[in-house]
């Protein structure tokens, strides 16, 4: 059987260290065919001469201000019948490209994509967030690091870091949303859906992708994450889940619930020489008392999330702080919620998802 041309496509800006490793471990791949490479970022970027060493192609991306811009320069460009995306700060194993070109031999595969977790050499606060990422219960419905049971699952979105796509549909549905500051891989798979196409998920596909590490860049990233979808939600209704709206409440309920606490022990609320016991309920005690309850019942529910998630970095260490992880999480994305919903009525930023790329890497 003749085997389809396929290509990768690495958007890339300042970060050539990496951008390296991902280069070499794709040019060791395991799959028969000819995998082309191609890198998109700006002429002169420190990439360009790690991408000619490596034998990748480098498309400069024509002025290009955000990742879906430069990735529509890449697949205007390029001419192949499955066209892979992933990042310049993950480790390919080398079966990856293999294990997500195989399902196209099937037609009703529009695109397919695997999970990701951070890679085994992180350091530890990489791979604590990285639990965090993958909890169950407390992720508002984000796909980093799902992994739902059976061979090949159909799904409405896979991450951008970890996909593979036919090129004509991609070519039908003009790539990703032109201008589209961040969501952009959930907004195109959107778009491939709505074009009657199935999009599907291997289990078995796993990406080794970097975390950013604690506590100011997993914050940043995650702030990022909540005011990105906030506005992708505004423009695409189809894409709205309750919890993406719900998690926008929770730095206002945590300054709540810290000061009703704070109160009720100011009042005398809690009897410490017997604070379960004793008779007299009262409001300062309700308040007290009641905090601290659901206070425990989230530290439950983060510690049983995160033992039950999906991370291969699971262990007594990196479970412990799940709480503390999946806390500043909620807090960084809730504000990133709040600071869409105020641009969404106000104004004021990047119109209605549109800009600049908001950059949350340190790069070289």
């Amino acid at each position: 059987m003749t085997q389809p041309s396929v290509c990768v496509l690495i958007p890339t800006l300042r970060n050539s260290k990496q951008l390296e490793v991902v280069l070499k471990a794709l040019n060791d791949q395991d799959w028969e065919g000819d995998l082309a490479i191609a890198c998109v970022g700006p002429t002169r970027d420190p990439g360009q001469q790690v991408a000619e060493e490596n034998g990748a192609r480098w498309i400069d991306d024509e002025g290009s201000r955000n990742r879906a811009d430069a990735c529509n320069v890449g697949i205007k460009k390029l001419q192949c019948e499955i066209l892979l995306f992933t990042d310049d700060d993950v480790i390919p194993p080398k079966d990856w490209a293999g294990k997500l070109i195989r399902w196209f031999e099937r037609e009703e595969v529009a695109g397919v994509g695997g999970p990701n977790f951070a890679p085994d050499e992180d350091p530890f606060s990489a791979r604590a967030a990285d639990v965090a990422f993958c909890a169950r219960w407390v992720t508002a419905g984000t796909r980093y690091g799902k992994v739902p049971a059976g061979e090949l699952v159909e799904i409405d979105h896979n991450p951008g870091c970890n996909s593979a796509y036919r090129k004509a549909v991609l070519d039908e549905v003009a790539g990703f949303e032109a201008g589209c500051i961040g969501a952009e891989d959930v907004v195109m798979d959107r778009k491939i859906l709505d074009a009657g196409y199935r999009l599907w998920f291997d289990p078995t596909a796993i990406m080794p992708h970097r975390r950013r590490m604690l506590i100011s860049p997993y914050m940043k990233q995650l702030r990022n994450y909540g005011y990105v979808r906030t506005l992708a939600n505004s423009r695409w209704p189809a894409l709205k889940r309750w919890s993406h709206n719900a998690i926008g409440f929770f730095p206002l309920l945590s300054i709540i619930g810290i000061a009703t606490f704070v109160w009720g022990l100011s009042q005398g609320g809690i009897d410490w020489s017997a604070p379960f016991t004793s008779p007299e309920m009262g409001l300062p005690r309700i308040a007290a008392h009641s905090t601290a309850t659901l206070a425990i019942l989230y530290l439950l529910i983060c510690w049983f999330g995160a033992a039950s998630g999906a991370s291969p970095h699971r262990n007594i260490a990196t479970i412990s702080i799940a709480p503390l992880t999946i806390f500043l999480a909620h807090w960084a994305y809730g504000s990133g919620v709040v600071r869409g919903w105020r641009q969404i009525r106000f104004g004021g930023g990047a119109a209605a998802g549109l800009g600049i790329q908001i950059d949350d890497k340190e790069r070289d």
